[in-house]
């Protein structure tokens, strides 16, 4: 960190409050797609967003749903958008995978970094690829939490 770092972000969405539940919309058993995010406080030598979504929570470890990097610097990322390059997600796809636990409730953790660069990767790249070209820029990171469940079932 350098004395550009401003460290914090903000991240809320129009479409659940932190710790809330995720609307069926967002997710598997909806129409599976990007819910509106809104950014605050981006350093002032912001030159890309990166987004990454992950359900700490899945049985084989960490999953991840969605990685997208350079995004212009923002401070709204439209609902169902494609707003950069997507990565691979652990779906095999280059797109966003909603929510969709098999069993319990999940915990599902949005993220953004604000990078003082636009990275040089190609189109598919994974998470870990991403996060090596991003690790020495990431000038400020936000994240929102929200939570899913399958069926709304209450577990006993």
């Amino acid at each position: 960190m350098d004395s550009r770092t401003q460290g914090k972000l903000y991240l809320t969405s129009p479409a659940f409050q932190q710790g809330e539940r995720i609307p069926n919309r967002y997710t598997c058993d909806g129409e599976n797609i990007s819910p509106a995010l809104e950014i605050r406080n981006l350093p002032k030598y912001t030159e890309s967003l990166v987004i990454i979504v992950e359900d700490p929570d899945a049985p084989r470890g960490i999953w991840t749903h969605w990685i997208v990097w350079n995004i212009p610097p923002t401070n709204t990322i439209e609902e169902a958008s494609v707003p950069g390059v997507q990565g691979t997600n652990d779906f095999g796809r280059l797109h966003y995978g909603g929510p969709c636990p098999p069993q319990g409730t999940h915990h599902y953790y949005f993220k953004v970094y604000a990078l003082d660069v636009q990275l040089n990767l190609k189109e598919g790249t994974g998470k870990q690829g991403l996060l090596r070209a991003m690790g020495p820029h990431v000038l400020a990171t936000g994240e929102l939490m929200g939570v899913y469940s399958r069926y709304n079932v209450m577990m006993a």
